[in-house]
């Protein structure tokens, strides 16, 4: 193969023109060479360029005529060397004059007004249109705040970005929203499957309602003067010192003995299993730890990890972001769902009576009045167990759930009603929720609220639906609470507290149960087949992606005390 050698060049001292050469020798080789004079300010062409054609104002070929400020053609200040007729450019051919691009689609024919542009006569065919440009979802079904504004389809296609968020505008300058995975996978672990959301929403499987196993803990009585709560005469959200305790699956000593006593083969908490049957609406990372041991699988959380934490208005389309000049700011997604978590907290010991308390058979599991030293907080564990068999010739596969139930209520009729207590949080008046002011419309326009709630939350809501299902629960209570001032994520007020069934809430969000139960029971088959070890299901933090791994045993157990459990403990106090 012949070999190239690069020629030598001369050192050139300037950094423009040919070098300086007295003698004549390193310039004999340019002899004959033609040369054009040139300048910083000459722009250099295209060796072909389709978007220009010759004889128009403005080509390439006019080079006496530059733009200048504003666009406009400036005669008089001609650039050096750009009279002079390059001996470099390329002669456009006459073929070339007649060429043309060939299009075989057919064209689109665009109408001034109906349902293509935005001078429509209707409001709905005039939203209509302007949902389909760029300009955003305007037109005849925006709502901003209050009252719906049906408009003509002029202003719904002209003004198209009061309707909405604009798609597509300016998204080229912002950032993209990269998110980090919740656990790091290393050169050790073994990917043995990827399963997409998409596959996911195809299954389905028909359980049978839970029975109790056994139930522990004590619970009170929940103050109904809460629900008179609004928004003229709103109440501090205080914060209670009590502890609640969160233990992962395995080192639980009921479910430790519930597995000796062979009662089921499979072990988790209500947080676990209700992520899995609404995996298909997450979009921040999370991930579950698996352990098969014999005949037992043991579904676990790490502890400071996601399900440790409430998020906040995950699934938004303009989701909280992380500052982007590295400064912690308190409108995170980190700081959200810490101050998302104790508001949950402090509502659910803050709306129940302190003399009235209704005790289950045992008493609570984790707590040791000897070592602690502040009071019990009210919560109570519902073990109940789960039969996901298809059918009778299939080996059993029961399930074990630990639920939890915060409080407990008197019906009209007389009887003992439980119920679970959680808090959706305002943390912005000027459009994180939609554009809808809590303080302005919660009173007289709720549903709204709780439909963008359903938007902004899908996924939290959707969960919370699912664990008071899975309890047994029948009357869920969502407190409405926002901070004081926007600036300030400490002080807090409650604007309300309203009640709801939780099959009516999963209803409204067409959340199907018998999907996440299928869910449910394809992750377990997949570690059933698995050999003894440790596995870990991952949510890709980018993608609609669930991954799982085989990890070595030793993973998770080394430096479980550092900042992260602290902090975990804190949120649990």
């Amino acid at each position: 193969m012949a070999g190239f050698t690069l020629p030598a060049l001369p050192a050139v001292g300037a950094a423009w023109g040919p070098p300086s050469d007295p003698q004549g020798e390193l310039l004999s080789q340019y002899h004959d060479v033609p040369f054009a004079p040139f300048s910083k300010g000459d722009k250099l062409g295209r060796t072909a360029d389709w978007t220009q054609e010759a004889g128009k104002e403005g080509a390439r070929g006019d080079q006496g005529k530059q733009r200048g400020a504003f666009g406009r053609f400036r005669d008089q200040y001609q650039a050096y060397g750009a009279g002079v007729t390059s001996q470099f450019a390329y002669q456009h051919g006459e073929d070339e004059a007649s060429f043309s691009v060939v299009e075989n689609r057919a064209s689109t024919k665009t109408r001034l007004g109906g349902r293509s542009g935005g001078y429509a006569t209707r409001g709905n065919r005039g939203g209509r249109g302007a949902a389909q440009q760029r300009g955003g979802r305007g037109g005849g079904f925006s709502r901003i705040g209050g009252r719906g504004q049906q408009q003509d389809g002029r202003r719904g296609g002209a003004q198209a970005g009061r309707g909405g968020r604009r798609f597509g505008w300016k998204d080229w300058d912002k950032p993209q929203r990269i998110r980090d995975a919740s656990v790091t996978p290393t050169s050790e672990w073994t990917m043995l499957e990827e399963i997409e959301f998409n596959r996911l929403a195809k299954l389905s499987l028909e359980a049978m309602e839970g029975e109790d196993v056994e139930t522990y803990g004590s619970v009170n009585y929940y103050d109904k003067t809460f629900d008179k709560i609004t928004t003229k005469n709103s109440a501090p959200l205080q914060v209670i010192e009590r502890v609640r305790y969160n233990p992962t699956t395995s080192v639980d000593p009921v479910v430790q003995k519930l597995a000796n006593e062979g009662k089921a083969n499979v072990f988790a908490t209500d947080s676990i299993i209700s992520m899995l049957m609404c995996a298909p609406r997450s979009v921040y990372p999370w991930d579950i730890v698996l352990v098969k041991e014999g005949d037992n699988l043991y579904l676990d959380k790490r502890e400071g990890g996601p399900f440790d934490f409430v998020s906040v208005n995950e699934n938004a389309v303009e989701a909280p972001m992380e500052a982007t000049d590295g400064k912690e700011t308190i409108n995170t997604p980190a700081s959200l769902s810490l101050e998302a978590t104790y508001i949950n907290h402090n509502l659910a010991q803050q709306t129940i009576k302190e003399e009235e308390q209704y005790k289950f058979d045992k008493e609570n599991p984790f707590y040791n009045p000897e070592d602690e030293t502040e009071p019990l907080a009210s919560c109570a564990y519902r073990y109940r167990k789960f039969n996901l068999n298809v059918s009778e010739d299939e080996d059993p596969i029961n399930l074990i759930i630990r639920t939890e139930v915060d409080a407990v209520q008197k019906t009209p009729s007389g009887e003992d009603q439980f119920v679970m207590i959680k808090a959706l949080n305002e943390f912005d008046r000027q459009g994180a929720s939609g554009g809808i002011d809590w303080r302005s419309k919660l009173d007289s326009q709720r549903g709204a609220v709780v439909a963008t709630e359903m938007k902004n939350n899908s996924l939290k809501l959707a969960r919370w639906a699912v664990q008071s299902i899975l309890a047994g629960v029948e009357q869920m209570k969502i407190g409405y609470v926002s901070r004081a001032t926007p600036r300030d994520a400490q002080r807090h007020v409650i604007l309300g507290v309203a009640g709801y069934k939780p099959r009516d809430i999963a209803s409204q969000m067409n959340l199907n149960l018998d999907n996440g139960w299928g869910i449910v029971r394809t992750i377990i088959d997949l570690c059933l087949r698995m050999e003894d070890g440790k596995y870990v299901l991952v949510k890709d933090p980018n993608k609609n992606v669930l991954r799982l791994y085989e990890v070595p045993m030793s993973t998770f157990e080394e430096g479980e005390e550092g900042e992260d459990e602290e902090e975990a403990q804190v949120v649990q106090a």
